[in-house]
C-alpha cells in the first residue's frame, strides 16, 4: 500500500463521533489536570485547611475518580455514549465551578449550611462521577467509530490526545499561577468542559453498535464477584497499590513540599507538566529498549525506578531537583504502564477481559486515597512537628522499595505462568 494510499484510508477511516468524543477528552484531561496540579495549596492556602486534611482531601479527589472506572463503563454502555458524556461534562462543570467558588462571597450561604470539609468533599466527588462516565464512552466511541483497518491508529490518537491534555492543563495552571489565581484555574476549567457539552450536544451522534450484547448491571456484578473470588488477582492489585502511593505523591505532597520548605514563589504547577512531557517524548524509545522483558518484570523493575527517584529531593532540595525527580518517576511509569495493562488482559478469561481491565484501575483508587491520608501524616509530623521534611520522602522511598520486594516475593511464590505470558 502506498503511502498516499494509507493517507485516505486514515482520513476516511473515522466517523465524525470519533473527532468529537477525542477532541472532548482532550479538554477534559486538560481541566482535570490543571485542577489537580494546584487542588493541594488551593485547599491549604486560599481555604486553610491544614496540610493534612488538605492532603486528605486531595488524594480524595484523585480516589474517587479512579473507584467509580470499575463500574462507569457499565453505566455508560446502559445510557448510550451520548447521553453518559453529556452527563458527564455536566458534573464536571458545576464541581470546577463549585470548587473554584467556595470561597466566593456568594458562596457564603452554603457554606453556613454544611461544614466546609464536608462541603468540600461532597464537590470533589461530582468529578469522580464526570470521569468515570467520560474514560468508557470515549473508548467505546473510538471503537464503534473507526474502521477496523485504522483502530489501532485511532486508538494512537487517543493517547496522544490524552498526553496533551495531560500536558496542557499544568502549564494552564502555572500560567495561572503566575499571572491570574488559582480560583481562576478552577473557572477555566469549568468553562472548558462546558464547551465540551454543547459540543457533545451539538456534533455527537450516537456511533453505531457492532452486534455486542450490551451486558445488565447484574451481570456486572455478577462478573465483579468472579473477580473479588479470585485471590491471585487481588492480591497482585493489593500489592501494586503500593506504586500509586508513591506516584501520587507529586500531585499531593510535592507541591506542598516545595511551596513550604524549598521556594514558596516556586511555580508547582509547571513543575507538574514535566511527567507528562516526559511521557509523550520517550514512551517510544522505552518501550522499545525494555520490549524484551516479561509484562511482569517491567512492572517490577517501575516500580522500583519510581520509587528510589525521590532520592534525589533528598539529596539537593531544588525546583529543578524536583523537576529531575519527576523526570525519573516518569521514566518508571513509562516501563511499567503499557506492560501492567498487557498482563492483566493476559490474565482475564476472554469474557471477562472488561471486568478484568476496570478492575485494573483500583490501585490508582485506592493508592489515591491511601497517599492523602499517608503523605498529611507525614508531612504534618516531620514538618511541622520534627521539622525534618526530607524525612517524607524516605518514607515514601520505604513504600516503594516494600512494594518492589512484595512483586518480587509474588513472582517466585503466587504468580503462575501462562504460556501467553510476555
Amino acid at each position: 500500500m502506498t503511502f498516499s494510499e494509507r493517507f485516505h484510508e486514515i482520513r476516511t477511516g473515522f466517523d465524525r463521533p470519533f473527532w468529537v468524543a477525542n477532541i472532548s477528552e482532550l479538554f477534559e484531561r486538560l481541566s482535570y489536570y490543571a485542577v489537580f496540579a494546584v487542588l493541594a495549596r488551593y485547599l491549604h492556602e486560599e481555604l486553610h485547611f491544614d496540610v493534612e486534611r488538605a492532603s486528605s482531601l486531595t488524594g480524595m479527589f484523585g480516589g474517587w475518580v479512579w473507584f467509580l472506572a470499575v463500574i462507569g463503563g457499565a453505566v455508560a454502555d446502559r445510557m448510550g455514549f451520548r447521553r453518559a458524556l453529556s452527563l458527564a461534562y455536566f458534573f464536571l462543570t458545576v464541581a470546577y465551578f463549585s470548587l473554584g467558588s467556595i470561597g466566593a462571597e456568594w458562596f457564603a450561604p452554603i457554606r453556613n449550611l454544611i461544614p466546609l470539609p464536608t462541603l468540600v468533599a461532597l464537590v470533589l466527588v461530582l468529578p469522580a462521577l464526570g470521569v468515570a462516565l467520560v474514560k468508557p464512552s470515549v473508548v467505546g466511541t473510538t471503537a464503534r467509530a473507526s474502521n477496523e483497518k485504522v483502530r489501532s491508529v485511532g486508538y494512537s490518537i487517543y493517547y496522544t490526545l490524552v498526553n496533551v491534555g495531560s500536558t496542557l492543563g499544568p502549564l494552564l495552571a502555572g500560567w495561572q499561577e503566575d499571572y491570574g489565581s488559582a480560583q481562576n484555574v478552577f473557572r477555566i476549567a469549568a468553562l472548558s468542559v462546558f464547551l465540551m457539552l454543547f459540543l457533545v450536544l451539538f456534533l455527537f451522534k450516537e456511533p453505531r453498535r457492532s452486534g455486542e450484547e450490551v451486558p445488565s448491571l447484574g451481570q456486572v456484578g455478577r462478573n465483579f464477584l468472579t473477580v473479588i473470588s479470585n485471590p491471585r488477582f487481588m492480591i497482585f492489585l493489593l500489592i501494586f497499590t503500593g506504586y500509586w502511593i508513591v506516584f501520587w505523591q507529586e500531585f499531593i505532597a510535592l507541591p506542598l513540599y516545595v511551596s513550604t520548605y524549598i521556594d514558596p514563589n516556586a511555580n508547582t504547577a509547571r513543575i507538574l507538566a514535566t511527567d507528562p512531557i516526559v511521557v509523550i517524548c520517550f514512551t517510544m524509545l522505552i518501550g522499545f529498549l525494555t520490549k524484551g522483558l516479561h509484562a511482569f518484570h517491567a512492572i517490577v523493575l517501575g516500580t522500583l525506578v519510581s520509587s528510589v527517584a525521590w532520592i534525589l529531593l533528598i539529596v539537593h532540595p531544588s525546583v529543578w531537583m524536583a523537576v529531575a525527580t519527576l523526570v525519573v518517576v516518569a521514566i518508571g511509569e513509562i516501563i511499567q504502564q503499557p506492560r501492567y495493562y498487557d498482563y492483566i488482559s493476559r490474565l482475564a478469561p476472554p469474557e471477562q477481559q472488561g471486568t478484568y481491565m476496570g478492575f485494573a484501575f483500583l490501585p490508582l483508587g485506592i493508592g489515591s486515597f491511601a497517599a492523602g491520608k499517608f503523605s498529611g501524616w507525614l508531612m504534618r509530623h516531620y514538618g511541622e512537628e520534627m521539622h525534618q521534611p526530607q524525612m517524607v520522602w524516605w518514607w515514601v522511598i520505604g513504600v516503594g522499595i516494600a512494594t518492589t520486594l512484595l512483586l518480587w516475593i509474588y513472582d517466585r511464590v503466587i504468580r503462575v505462568e501462562t504460556n501467553t505470558a510476555a
